[in-house]
């Protein structure tokens, strides 16, 4: 569960494996957190008018009609949400990909497989110190 310092969090997931949405959204939302799925590069897109932003946007990096990174991109000319943060979820774990990641505005990497230990706290710190640089999910 969350802590009672941590707010139950807006996510956004951007990812298209029906088996990672589901299991992301599971743990997210046993921890008291909503979550909104967007499938594909075109439903993300359809969010950037959304009423209410996502404290967070967890951001597939593969997805069949976009690129995470290109997507990226494209959110931070959205003036409304240029102070969300973004975390890349990827089976790219290589360190030049982290690297490449961080460097393309990624505030955070999180590799699959997901931990599912520590995967709601990874988020949750993430957005507690959101605006402090650049977060490390091996410093837990």
């Amino acid at each position: 569960m969350t802590s009672p310092a941590t707010k139950h969090l807006d996510v956004l997931l951007v990812e298209d494996s029906p088996l990672n949405v589901e299991l992301a959204v599971d743990l997210l939302e046993l921890r008291g957190h909503r979550v909104r799925v967007a499938r594909d590069g075109n439903a993300f897109r359809q969010e950037r008018d959304a009423e209410v932003l996502p404290d967070i946007v967890l951001m597939d990096i593969l997805l069949p009609d976009a690129d995470g990174v290109a997507l990226l991109g494209e959110l931070r000319t959205w003036v409304r949400w240029i102070a969300v943060p973004v975390i890349a979820v990827t089976a790219q774990a290589l360190a030049g990909d982290r690297a490449r990641l961080v460097m393309a505005g990624f505030v955070a990497v999180i590799t699959k497989p997901i931990n599912t230990r520590v995967f709601g706290s990874e988020i949750e710190s993430v957005v507690q110190h959101s605006g402090r640089g650049v977060w490390c999910p091996e410093s837990f």
